[in-house]
């Protein structure tokens, strides 16, 4: 049993490794979708979205008529008036009131349509600008992530340019034990492999700089043991990009959510000036209303009995005085119930009623001046965007032109320099070339071989922004 149990720790433990490991390598798109739904800017535009849509629903169910319920209890000791009898009785009076009322706006200067379209073109502006900061989160990541494979390619060539003064080190090494070369060139190439080794570390720190910063944006716990997927070669295109700089700016225009959401703000302005208008113009309104009470001190009088009685009053006749009688009814007096109350107390009642404005200091006429001005701001938002937009669109083609032309001309200098090295390798085998000379030419190779790698990176990241312009950023 102690041994089942073991192998079951063991296996258990073994499986959580590698759903670690696993879970440890990320792919662009991963990276993407976990930096989305993570990200607390994409949610705070969420919840500004969902503002919006309530805002809009608020505004559609205005048109419904209101319904209220009325119910209020209440208890005076001393001198007071009966709800009752409208007479004033010095005891402890219970009441009650109940109703329901209902008001239904008919007219009020299409006030209440033009803001559900008002709100409606608020909330689709909410719903580009959260589309807007998915596609900035998603630009940040592309370019993060491609930063990071670009050092990880610079931390590989850094490991092959330290292999390479390794192995020189070590045949020299021993040449130098025996005599068969200068002591300067040993140690002129020894102290390259110590440039070489800083050069891995610096390499190594721009590495875990660059997974900081993405798992940052992605917001996820730091791992250094995160490994990124790559780039298929067809992904990582180095062709010249096709499309003209006014032709991305038009598409630009027609597509990206931030121009979307400026134009929709601008038409929300628009009919936010007709709902200020529409408040200057009368108001009809239907209303009723149903409504009953009770009050405790409420009584009815019961019929008893009559008799005669001597009112002490007297005629005078030939016989004497004679005794007047009248007959006295008797009357108690008894509580009224409470469901009786209810129903003999029920009232209803039903109003249309016309308000005008014609004097309230002016404030409807600000609102309208302001809704105007709002109007007017909206309308610069809407213009700058655009030319913003334009002169973005413009920089970043320059940015990606010029990135191309550098990785060109990189290309063939990396192709200039390895046979340059090549050659120079040979010589320096060969005891014909000095370690300086050896050294200038790796260092240039080196050098190249790194700015290649940045460009390559460099052009294929220009390249994204220009995608992002245009609403490609698909993968």
């Amino acid at each position: 049993m102690r041994y089942l149990i073991l192998l079951i720790i063991l296996l258990c433990l073994n499986r959580s490794g590698q759903c670690q490991s696993a879970d440890s390598v990320y792919n662009l798109q991963q990276c993407i979708d976990i930096a989305i739904t993570n990200n607390l800017t994409v949610k705070r535009s969420e919840l500004d979205m969902e503002r919006s849509r309530v805002y809009w629903q608020q505004q559609r169910a205005a048109l419904l008529p209101t319904f209220n319920g009325v119910v209020n209890h209440g208890l005076s000791t001393g001198r007071g008036l009966d709800p009752f009898t409208n007479t004033y009785l010095n005891q402890q009076i219970a009441s009650a009131d109940y109703g329901v009322n209902a008001n239904l706006i008919l007219f009020n200067g299409l006030s209440v349509q033009n803001s559900i379209r008002q709100t409606a073109l608020a909330y689709q502006a909410g719903k580009m600008d959260f589309e807007q900061a998915k596609n900035d989160i998603t630009l940040n990541v592309i370019t993060i992530y491609l930063q990071v494979i670009n050092n990880t390619d610079l931390l590989t060539q850094a490991n092959n340019q330290l292999e390479v003064s390794r192995q020189q080190v070590q045949r020299l090494q021993v040449m130098n034990a025996n005599g068969a070369v200068k002591p300067s060139d040993f140690y002129d190439v020894k102290g390259q492999q110590g440039t070489d080794q800083l050069t891995v570390i610096n390499a190594k720190n721009a590495l875990d700089a660059s997974k900081l910063n993405l798992l940052q944006i992605m917001n996820v716990p730091y791992t250094r043991s995160i490994t990124l997927q790559r780039l298929d070669a067809s992904q990582v295109s180095s062709t010249k990009f096709n499309e003209s700089a006014e032709q991305i700016y038009t598409t630009a225009i027609q597509n990206l959510p931030l121009v979307k959401a400026a134009t929709l703000r601008r038409q929300s302005a628009e009919k936010q000036v007709k709902v200020a208008k529409g408040n200057m113009l009368p108001v009809l309104a239907l209303s009723g209303g149903l409504a009953t009470r009770y009050s405790n001190a409420a009584r009815k009088s019961i019929f008893v009995d009559s008799m005669e009685v001597n009112t002490g009053a007297f005629i005078k006749t030939a016989g004497g005085n004679q005794p007047v009688y009248a007959y006295n009814q008797n009357f108690s007096s008894d509580k009224i119930g409470y469901f009786n109350q209810f129903k003999n107390n029920y009232n209803t009642q039903v109003n249309l009623g016309l308000q005008i404005p014609i004097l309230n200091g002016f404030v409807s006429r600000n609102r309208v001046a302001l809704a105007k001005i709002d109007l007017q701001e909206t309308r610069y938002v809407e213009e700058t965007t655009r030319i913003q937009l334009k002169q973005n669109v413009e920089q970043a083609y320059i940015n990606m032109a010029s990135a191309y032309e550098r990785f060109q001309v990189l290309t063939e200098q990396v192709d200039a320099f390895k046979e340059s090295f090549r050659t120079a390798e040979i010589r320096f085998n060969a005891g014909a070339l000095t370690s300086v000379d050896y050294i200038v030419a790796k260092n240039n190779l080196d050098r190249a071989n790194n700015n290649l790698i940045n460009a390559r990176y460099d052009y294929y990241i220009r390249t994204k922004i220009l995608d992002y312009y245009q609403g490609k950023l698909n993968f």
